[in-house]
């Protein structure tokens, strides 16, 4: 068995969590299901905090953004060097430290122009022509390796993206390693953005999307409605009464008509569009804005499954949720009562992985794998022309080889 460390900023940006797993292969080289040790998470420092909303808002400029990819590294850093204080183990002891960095940036896909993309012409056009999707993570590896002194892999989504996948939501992987030799399973993570997942032992059956808001909406919301960063066990909304019309103007949000596999990012469910929902119904009571908003994050998730998981045929009778909105009993209440009649909506707790921690496990799983040289992407969930193998490899100090 080897110790892998996984690292995870996601879009509801609440700090860093690092786990530690023990990972493996099977005779056939596939990748066992990991084993989950022990984990922690620490709080963005509250400048390095601003400077990346800043950032999320294009208003940082290049030079400030240039040595805040840096700082995130020496942040990500930090919280491995923690864990790994905690267990007494050195870079030597890590087999690879595996995190995706801080996404800054996410354009998705525009497949129809996409499909138009001559090979004859030349490559840059499939960025300035053709509608390949792009993104920006920050925390340079660089930083991270020589820090932590263990190999490090980075930044997943570029490969993906240029073949033609959405790079987004990348947990696909993660779950054909855990149920591949299971019955087909639908996954759910709540981040700040939601996406849904199904797994199975024929890869090409798989599919992977996001649904649409997660936690982003109700954290803006309960910002400026009462000046704290998240509705604690969904408390406030459930104090409140859904506002129909409000909840079906949001759901003819521009996203919805995506084709899957589709992506989205703070700039289709962030500050700008909830505060125009905020004033738009300024009429409401705080309470029953929060109650919609969350209705809306449930709606978007059970309106997902139903359309784009069921007519599947893979005759998928559970949902496992993890990420962090798992701990909003309101949201997850309301999940369970718009999922399909004989759907069970569980948390991965059940198989031995605490929901919030999923993520870092996912970044941990895919750097072993991508080390290996394993393909870790899911073509048919994510809409990739092929197999890839996903990631930047960065060697620390110590496997510094001096020649003559």
């Amino acid at each position: 068995m080897a110790y892998a460390i996984g690292l995870n900023s996601g879009s509801s940006f609440d700090g860093v969590d690092a786990v530690l797993i023990e990972i493996n292969q099977a005779e056939d080289g596939s990748v066992l299901p990991p084993k989950y040790i022990d984990a922690l998470s620490i709080d963005w420092p509250e400048d390095i905090q601003q400077q990346v909303l800043a950032a999320f808002d294009d208003t940082l400029g290049i030079f400030k953004l240039t040595r805040l990819n840096y700082v995130c590294g020496a942040v990500f850093a930090q919280a491995a060097s923690e864990l790994m204080k905690k267990h007494n183990l050195t870079g030597e002891d890590i087999d690879v430290i595996g995190y995706d960095g801080q996404t800054i940036y996410q354009e998705p896909p525009e497949h129809d122009q996409m499909k138009q993309y001559d090979a004859s012409s030349p490559f840059y056009e499939m960025w300035t022509k053709y509608g390949y999707p792009c993104g920006l993570q920050i925390g340079e590896p660089g930083v991270v390796s020589v820090l932590t002194d263990a190999p490090v892999v980075t930044q997943f989504r570029s490969v993906d993206h240029t073949l033609q996948g959405t790079g987004a939501p990348l947990m696909q992987y993660f779950d054909y390693v855990l149920f591949r030799n299971d019955k087909p399973t639908a996954t759910l993570n709540i981040g700040g953005i939601s996406n849904c997942h199904v797994a199975c032992a024929d890869r090409s059956k798989m599919r992977a999307f996001d649904c649409g808001p997660g936690n982003v909406m109700i954290d803006q919301a309960m910002r400026v409605l009462y000046g704290k960063e998240y509705d604690a066990n969904g408390e406030v909304a459930a104090q409140g009464t859904v506002n129909e019309e409000m909840l079906a103007e949001m759901l003819e949000h521009p996203f919805f008509k995506r084709e899957i596999p589709r992506c989205a990012w703070r700039l289709d469910f962030g500050a700008e569009y909830t505060q125009s929902m905020l004033d738009k119904y300024a009429n409401l009571s705080s309470e029953d804005k929060l109650a919609t908003i969350t209705a809306f994050s449930a709606e978007a998730i059970a309106r997902a499954f139903s359309e784009f998981i069921l007519p599947t045929g893979l005759g998928v009778d559970r949902l496992i949720a993890s990420g962090g909105g798992v701990r909003n009993a309101t949201l997850m209440t309301m999940i369970a009562e718009r999922l399909p009649e004989g759907v069970k909506l569980e948390t991965s707790d059940v198989i031995g992985i605490p929901p919030q921690y999923k993520e870092a496990i996912k970044f941990a799983t895919i750097a072993f794998s991508t080390k290996r040289s394993i393909a870790d992407n899911i073509p048919a969930a994510c809409g990739a022309t092929k197999f890839g193998v996903l990631g930047k490899l960065v060697l620390p100090p110590s496997q510094a080889k001096l020649t003559d």
